[in-house]
This record gives structure tokens, C-alpha cells and sequence, in this order.
């Protein structure tokens, strides 16, 4: 180290009124004294060297024209257009020594001239090959899983119509709440062959326990619909072989205090038996 700069290094660097030493070097790691960076006006006046490098990349050299104070990383991307490597699989190489991107040319030593070695990083692009597909399946998800919210958006309003008709007294087809259920349950289905994680995972689940909810309510509107076709049902009364026979919905009962009378012709006389039944609907 010459005696100039050991003085330079000894000398205290007091601040100037542009935020700068008065000496304009600053000390990076490992000893090495270079420019002072700043990104006023009187930084902006020191014209910065441009240097000339070449990378050495397979069995090609591309030469790159950089910024001496510009890092790794910026040459990565300069040479991502000619190698057609992404930058963060390029692995570069000055003096045997990996670099990182987040360093600087020149306080690597970089001058004019310099060479490097670029390798391609696959331990890198295999984790973001997989990155990237994890990526697309999430995307796919979300999209699945927004055109099975709008499907159930859809049939929900079919179940409330539903609702709104058998809690009405309105009588509907059972064939529709079949239906109904049949659709939710398609939609069921499709949810779980989704795989999602995180938030997407969360919005799965709340689509199922909608889909269930629905399919419950339509099980009782099943049951409440089969009962109202009994409720103007009449006792119907078969008569065979002078036997009647009779079947009695739940809207009516028997009374208690009729019964059934048998009256019989006088013996001298003897005539058919005669069965009288009242109902009384309640």
C-alpha cells in the first residue's frame, strides 16, 4: 500500500456539505478503500467507468459492457438475454470464487478485461421448475373453485324457490328435489378432487359445508313435501266378499266414544251382520 493512501486511510473522513468525505473514498469490507457512493447531485457530476468483461459460458464467450460499480446481479440479467438463462440460474464465477449476486464489479477486483465463468445453477431451476408448476395448479384451483361457488350460487336459489313453495303448502314434484340433490352433489364432488393449500383451501371447505348445508335442507323439504299429499287424503273403503277393509291417514282418527254396533235381526228372522264405522276428521 503506498504512503498516499495510508494516508488517506489513517485521515479522518469528515463529512463535506454533499454528505461525502473529504477525502471521497469510503472503506469496504476486507480492507479495500473505493469511491464513495451517493446519489446527490455532486455523485451524479463523477462519471462512473464502464468496463468490458468476458464471460466464458459452456464453450461460448459473450462479452458484456457494465458499470464497474454495478453488482452480480445486474450482470445476470445482462446475460439472461444472451444465454437465455434465467437469472437466478446462473451461477458466476471470478477467480474460481462463486459471487454473489448482491456484490459489486469493482469491489470484486472487476476491471476492463476481466473474465468470468458462468455455469447454469440446476439444483435453481429445478426449484423454481417446481415452483412455478405449484403456481399453475394453484391458479387452476382458484379458478375451479370460482365456477363451482357460481354453480352452487345457482342452485341455492333453486332450493330457497323450493322452500318458499312446500313451507307455502305448495306441493312440488319430488323428481326436482331429486334433481336438486343429485347437482349439489356433483358439485360435491368436484370439490374434493381440488387440491389447494392456504387460503384457496379455505375457500374449498366453506364451499362444502354450503353444498351440505343444502343438501340437508332438501332432505327435510323431501320429508315436509311427502306429507302434504296427505293431508286432504279420505279413508277409502274397499268392500270384498262382504268384508270391508279401510286404511286411516294420520289427519284423522278414530272417535273413541262410537264404536263399532252390531245389531242382529230377531232369530226367528236371522239377517246379514251390518258393520258401521264413524269418522270424524280432525
Amino acid at each position: 500500500m503506498s504512503k498516499d493512501l495510508l494516508k488517506m486511510k489513517t485521515k479522518p473522513n469528515k463529512p463535506n456539505g454533499n454528505g461525502l468525505s473529504s477525502s471521497g473514498w469510503e472503506m469496504r469490507p476486507g480492507g479495500m478503500l473505493v469511491q464513495q457512493r451517493s446519489s446527490d447531485s455532486y455523485q451524479s457530476s463523477i462519471t462512473v467507468p464502464t468496463i468490458k468483461v468476458k464471460v466464458k459460458y459452456g464453450s461460448s464467450y459473450h462479452e458484456v459492457k457494465i458499470s464497474s460499480q454495478a453488482t452480480f446481479g445486474e450482470l445476470k440479467k445482462m446475460l439472461a438475454g444472451q444465454t437465455g438463462l434465467h437469472p437466478e440460474d446462473q451461477k458466476i464465477f471470478y477467480k474460481e470464487k462463486e459471487r454473489d449476486s448482491r456484490g459489486f464489479l469493482d469491489v470484486a477486483g472487476l476491471k476492463d478485461g476481466s473474465k468470468l465463468v458462468l455455469i447454469e445453477d440446476e439444483i435453481s431451476r429445478e426449484k423454481r421448475f417446481v415452483e412455478s408448476r405449484r403456481n399453475a395448479k394453484m391458479e387452476n384451483a382458484s379458478k375451479e373453485i370460482t365456477a363451482i361457488r357460481l354453480d352452487i350460487d345457482k342452485l341455492a336459489k333453486q332450493v330457497a324457490n323450493v322452500e318458499m313453495d312446500i313451507y307455502g303448502g305448495k306441493k312440488v314434484t319430488e323428481t326436482l328435489i331429486l334433481s336438486l340433490i343429485e347437482l349439489l352433489m356433483t358439485q360435491l364432488i368436484k370439490l374434493d378432487g381440488i387440491t389447494a393449500d392456504g387460503d384457496l383451501k379455505l375457500q374449498r371447505r366453506m364451499q362444502v359445508k354450503r353444498v351440505q348445508k343444502y343438501i340437508e335442507t332438501l332432505d327435510m323439504l323431501k320429508i315436509r313435501n311427502s306429507a302434504l299429499g296427505n293431508h286432504n287424503d279420505k279413508v277409502q273403503m274397499h268392500h270384498k266378499n262382504g268384508i270391508f277393509t279401510g286404511q286411516m291417514p294420520k289427519s284423522m282418527y278414530y272417535n273413541q266414544e262410537q264404536r263399532k254396533r252390531v245389531s242382529f235381526a230377531d232369530q226367528r228372522n236371522p239377517g246379514p251382520v251390518v258393520v258401521t264405522t264413524k269418522w270424524e276428521t280432525f
